[in-house]
């Protein structure tokens, strides 16, 4: 899969807009038009910071469901994605927590988002929502029966989760790409916030044959150069809130920082690309 054919960029910077409470989550506040108004600010910090995409998702609705969401869920973030999509130009992704993908992939194909989060397509993980299973098949289905060209980013042993047996990296990420069918792959550090190894990315990369990894928790501007180099994009929100803080709105000085620093290693990055095709 071509990256550049979403986000105009072969190394994609994808920030993250957390809603706050949706309806029916036990920190529902009953004021869907203040949501709306903090996500599109959100949303238009990122846009102003300069990132290449932003993946919206119902980060506050915890305790999450393992699977299904309520209606409601699903009508409040259609309704905000339409909303983000009318003030930015960017490509948009949808994660519906804690493993929705046909929702994410429902809404998705009715607002012309370009692509989805799925925290399980394969396999069987065990989390504090209890077992979660990976449903590719059904997904998959769906987006065939929807006539949908909606991207499937998929995350490998996702954080907050332990796998069922001991896999291994590298069998996993062929497994989700050949047999799961991800049009991308996701690796994370253990937990929200925390990076995943060089060596695993390395490790994801060399097994992805040509599809996409991106580093999907744990980025900041201080490891961004480490790590930028064995992935094809990055996936951050954390690093870029007021102070670091999850809880805190998205700054937009933090996602500019965070933005040049990446700008700076994928350049050196290019270069060495184009050296090793001129000598290669």
């Amino acid at each position: 899969m071509d990256l550049k054919q979403i986000f105009q960029t072969r190394y994609p910077i994808i920030g993250v807009v957390h809603l706050q409470p949706l309806p029916t989550s036990p920190r529902w506040g009953g004021d869907l038009q203040a949501i709306i108004s903090r996500a599109e600010r959100e949303a238009t910090a990122l846009a102003s910071g300069g990132v290449d995409g932003i993946i919206v998702e119902n980060f506050f609705d915890a305790p999450f469901v393992k699977d299904q969401v309520d209606p409601a869920v699903v009508s409040a973030m259609t309704l905000l994605i339409q909303e983000i999509m009318n003030l930015v130009s960017l490509p948009i992704g949808i994660n519906v927590l804690r493993n929705d993908g046909q929702s994410a992939m429902a809404i998705a194909s009715c607002v012309q988002a370009q692509f989805i989060r799925v925290n399980v397509l394969t396999g069987v993980m065990a989390t504090e929502q209890g077992l979660i299973e990976g449903k590719a098949d059904q997904l998959l289905r769906y987006r065939r029966e929807l006539g949908s060209d909606v991207k499937i980013f998929a995350d490998i042993l996702v954080k907050h989760a332990l796998p069922l047996g001991s896999p291994n990296l590298t069998t996993t990420v062929e497994e989700t790409i050949e047999r799961g069918l991800a049009d991308g792959v996701i690796l994370s550090g253990w937990a929200t916030g925390n990076p995943p190894s060089l060596a695993d990315l390395e490790l994801a990369s060399a097994a992805a044959l040509g599809t996409p990894v991106f580093i999907g928790s744990g980025a900041n501007w201080e490891n961004i150069s480490t790590l930028m180099p064995a992935a094809d994009g990055v996936i951050v929100s954390s690093s870029l809130k007021r102070h670091g803080q999850i809880d805190q709105p998205i700054d937009p000085i933090r996602v500019s920082q965070f933005v040049e620093a990446t700008q700076r290693v994928l350049l050196k990055k290019g270069q060495d690309n184009h050296k090793s095709r001129t000598h290669g």
